[in-house]
């Protein structure tokens, strides 16, 4: 095989290339082809463990869609932000301390090779690969170091769709400006325009598409109506509270939102089950008639841990956990629930924790990445509904935690060091990532289980059925292959 390319470009982040990618890789796994996600360069903080490390929790559910295994070829770079000016590399699944030490505009000479490699591998055995670019394929001060949109773009000689938000407004200046900005050879690869969240009557769009197109000889090929959530996470932003499903509350849940915050999209099932109300809590104000309190991943717990304490949380959440009040944290939230965090070796910084659970974290160098399951202990308190379930997850840490030795030491929730809760049994912490997209824990905790994600791919392949003809996409995957083009 070899593979042909559809490749789905943004006038700008959040434009809607993550779910429409997505959806193309659930509609051409639906017309029984043989279909791989692709992203050359991810920078987000939303991971997922597969077979040989870690990779973008975009292409890990884009990979589900197409009913694929999930590998690291998929996502071959990874950039998880630490710090305004400072980002870990993982390449290939894997840290790479070189090139985290490497300056932007040095990585792409040596990650390119690597980049082309993967996908090919994956072109060799797949019908279709749909690649998803980052940002703007317009950022002209990135040409040169580009390695994620139009060198992948030419490199497979893919037939690209361009997205744009016309929610935002300015829909077809941003689709003609990302067009005249492209190189000729680039622009030939454009074979349709997205309109995308629109609202109201199509008809009134006229005569703009056929203007747009006669000033760019590329066709407007769909315009997709502002509905309700597609109910995939988000890759990189928090999602707002309301888009909560509609409900009576019966419990709110407030989600400590972090700057460095990591891995929220495992939060993406609580606004499926009805009743529940999603905030995400940035003041103590915010916290005001929480039921639970949600500590999430963090790719910088130190510093999180010093912003939580800028903005007077921290006297929140205790105040919280004394009033008998449910406390999760998880990863990097477990470890500010902690006494100490000790950094030995550089990793992430020193602090003094929260005091809510007897724990102390040590940073270790290495990275731990792997899949886990273990079964909850938790006693009696408002998680005791989890006594006896299983859970089955995901580890991405640095730190080791251990329990201060004392009469009200930490109790074991999970085994093998993935879990603790308090004496009272009101604050529980988690090394283990997806508590909330293990259905047997929403059926403890809720009675009830979120739309299962083959619903949800379906849902949005479904989508793409109703607002593009079906010879459009068909078509993008019929054009001939040229030769790659770096």
């Amino acid at each position: 095989m070899t593979a042909r390319c559809v490749m789905v470009l943004g006038t700008s982040s959040g434009a809607g290339k993550s779910w429409l990618a997505t959806a193309l890789c659930r509609w051409y796994a639906r017309q029984g082809l043989k279909v791989a996600p692709f992203k050359a360069q991810n920078m987000s903080n939303n991971a997922r463990v597969v077979a040989g490390g870690e990779i973008g929790s975009a292409q890990y559910f884009q990979a589900l869609a197409a009913r694929a295994e999930p590998q690291v070829r998929m996502n071959p770079l990874l950039l998880k932000p630490e710090r305004d000016t400072h980002s870990q590399v993982v390449l290939l699944g894997q840290v790479h301390p070189q090139l985290t030490r490497t300056p932007w505009r040095s990585r792409s000479q040596a990650v390119w090779p690597v980049i082309a490699g993967s996908l090919e591998a994956l072109r060799a055995c797949h019908d279709v690969v749909v690649i998803e670019g980052a940002g703007s394929p317009a950022e002209i001060n990135l040409r040169g170091s580009d390695v994620v949109n139009m060198r992948v773009a030419r490199h497979a000689q893919a037939g690209c769709l361009l997205v744009a938000d016309i929610d935002r407004g300015g829909a077809f200046a941003h689709l003609y400006g990302t067009w005249a900005l492209l190189e000729e050879q680039e622009r030939r690869l454009l074979r349709g325009f997205v309109l995308n969240r629109f609202r109201g009557d199509a008809a009134l769009l006229a005569p703009a598409p056929q203007q747009l197109q006669a000033l760019t000889g590329v066709p407007t090929v769909a315009v997709v109506a502002r509905g309700g959530q597609h109910g995939l996470p988000e890759e990189d932003g928090v999602f707002d509270e309301r888009d909560t499903a509609p409900a009576a509350v019966r419990l709110s849940v407030a989600v400590v939102a972090y700057p460095r915050i990591s891995n929220l999209d495992e939060f993406q099932p609580l606004k499926s089950v009805p009743g529940v109300r999603l905030v995400w809590a940035r003041t103590p104000a915010q916290l005001a008639g929480a039921d639970w309190v949600i500590l999430p991943g963090s790719k910088h717990t130190s510093g999180d841990l010093a912003w939580l304490r800028e903005q007077g949380l921290d006297r929140a959440i205790a105040a919280f956990a004394r009033q008998g009040g449910a406390v999760l944290g998880i990863c990097g939230g477990l470890q500010m629930l902690g006494e100490a965090l000790r950094d030995p070796h550089g990793v992430d910084g020193e602090a003094r924790g929260l005091g809510l659970l007897p724990l102390v974290t040590e940073f270790a160098p290495h990275k731990t990445v792997r899949r886990s399951e273990a079964t909850f202990a938790v006693g009696a308190g408002p998680w005791a509904a989890l006594n006896g379930v299983p859970l089955r997850g995901y580890e991405i840490r640095h730190g080791h935690s251990a329990p201060v030795p004392g009469p009200a030491g930490a109790r074991a929730a999970l085994a093998q060091g993935l879990g603790w809760h308090s004496a009272g049994g009101n604050v529980l912490g988690l090394y283990l990532h997806g508590m909330f997209e293990d259905a047997r824990v929403l059926q403890a905790l809720f009675g009830t289980a979120a739309p299962t994600l083959d619903g949800v791919f379906d849902g949005l392949a479904d989508l793409i059925d109703a607002h593009f003809a079906p010879s459009v996409l068909l078509d993008l995957v019929r054009h001939p292959i040229h030769s790659p083009q770096a």
